[in-house]
């Protein structure tokens, strides 16, 4: 299974996404630090030397990566779920929306450096203009204030157990037609 985590920042995606992963047997990835690291720079001197847009390509094309792999609990950063081929990687997808209030997120995030948008002035109004969009692309929403992150991750897995079995990926559905079933065939005769 690939579960995916998205919700504003500091609604606990990074926190929850470890104990998920950790409980579920896979690998976590955050889709903001595999980006880090492939570039050798933080996400800040990005924002800083290249701009939100060239971010949000390269974001976008991580996700579609991720998503399209092997199983993995994957936390995306807040503004991913902006660009609709994000949103359309994501739609086979369970994806799991950490709801957070706007002052509990920043109340958790005051004074984190690595955190571009906190620069923002329209801040609250990205959190708002975001908030519907986490809404339509998942499958879950848990709401995450004032709530710890072991227990948000134990009803995050009681509602992946509740959910009915995805379709197959589009790259399942696309491969090549496999040669007509055969019966098996018994030498008794």
């Amino acid at each position: 299974m690939v579960a995916v985590l998205v919700g504003f920042m500091g609604a606990g995606k990074t926190t929850v996404g470890h104990i998920l992963a950790e409980r579920l047997g896979q690998p976590f990835v955050d889709s903001d630090v595999l980006i880090e690291q492939r570039l050798g720079r933080n996400i800040r001197d990005i924002f800083a030397t290249e701009g939100e847009t060239y971010f949000r390509e390269l974001e976008h094309a991580t996700i579609a990566e991720l998503v399209r792999g092997q199983e993995a609990v994957i936390a995306l950063g807040g503004g991913a779920v902006e660009d609709p081929r994000t949103r359309a990687v994501l739609r086979d997808t369970s994806v799991i929306y950490l709801r957070i209030d706007y002052k509990e997120a920043l109340a958790r995030v005051q004074g984190d450096q690595d955190r571009p948008m906190l620069r923002r002035p329209d801040l609250d109004e990205v959190y708002r203009r975001r908030l519907p969009v986490y809404e339509d692309v998942a499958v879950i929403t848990i709401d995450t204030d004032g709530r710890r992150p072991d227990e948000i991750a134990r009803q995050v897995l009681a509602e992946l157990t509740r959910l009915p079995a995805l379709p197959p990926t589009a790259e399942a559905c696309s491969s090549p037609p496999s040669a007509a079933p055969t019966t098996p065939t018994s030498d008794a005769g």
